[in-house]
């Protein structure tokens, strides 16, 4: 039995404002030893329930953050940027049964600490087929596309209620408690460590793959804080305006759909002025 953990970091244990997840930051090198020692409990767990192998996949930013020195010696590490499925990378090859998403958080426009979709500021709402769309959401009909289940997710609690629309089924556990997007009560590593590692352990038995989910097409919307960014992301094949500052464009595949999304958020990324957005 092989699980993927799709590691994220404003989920974290202890994260809750942009110092904590900014590659560099005094903070940020503060932050990582929480963050591993979240990804650490999820792997142990899952070992614990009886998976044979965990990969785990960096998900956050320049997707190197984790520290590899600090994890099982049984755990192999998929680090670095540039992947074909980004934060859900190596669960189209066949031999993944279930997928954790550790270190999540809610979506642009919704309340969650550090609440963004893919981008930190600059989109302001994501829609996939008329419903507001997280990172976990998306993740989640990317591997359902691929007959593999959600059974482990881990973020603050409203990520945790989030989850319960994507899979329902999964076992949650909320590390903070969102007070806004930059405050959260937050549990100590001990504590969220012990938590993460008993749920990965129940979660376990969930990892048992099924048919491929084919449930396109998929029409995604995306909002933008400025005009410009909307204006820039029609340069993407396929993406075309819907209103102001806002966009759209159909997939025919989950697989197709998620990488038109990681193009629009290039591009955009790259359309940002640094003082005016």
């Amino acid at each position: 039995m092989k699980i993927l953990i799709s590691a994220d970091m404003e989920g974290a244990t202890g994260v809750t404002w942009p110092a904590d997840v900014l590659p560099g930051t005094p903070q940020w090198e503060r932050c990582r030893p929480m963050f591993t020692s979240d990804v650490r409990a999820a792997a142990l767990g899952f070992f614990d329930g009886g998976a044979d192998a965990v990969l785990v996949n960096e998900a956050h930013w320049t997707m190197r953050n984790l520290l590899l020195e600090q994890l099982d010696e049984r755990v192999e590490m998929l680090t670095g940027r540039h992947k074909s499925l980004s934060m859900v990378e190596g669960v189209q090859y066949g031999d993944v049964d279930g997928v954790a998403f550790v270190g999540y958080h809610t979506g642009a426009g919704s309340e969650g600490v550090l609440a963004h979709t893919y981008l930190a500021n600059s989109i302001t709402g994501v829609w996939l087929n008329g419903e507001r769309a997280s990172e976990g959401l998306l993740n989640a009909q990317v591997v359902a596309e691929y007959g593999v289940p959600v059974i482990l997710v881990t973020g603050d609690d409203l990520t945790c209620d989030d989850a319960l629309g994507y899979a329902p089924e999964a076992r949650k556990v909320a590390v903070k408690d969102h007070v806004s997007r930059y405050a959260a009560v937050c549990r100590t590593p001990t504590r969220t460590a012990a938590d993460i590692r008993a749920a990965a352990k129940e979660a376990t038995a969930l990892a048992v793959r099924y048919e491929p989910v084919r449930g396109g097409p998929f029409t995604v919307e995306l909002e933008f804080d400025a005009e410009h960014l909307a204006a820039a992301a029609t340069v993407v094949p396929g993406v075309a305006p819907t209103g102001e500052r806002r966009v759209a464009y159909t997939g025919t595949t989950m697989y197709e759909t998620i990488r038109t999304f990681k193009a629009v958020t290039t591009i955009v990324s790259a359309a940002v002025e640094e003082q005016y957005g």
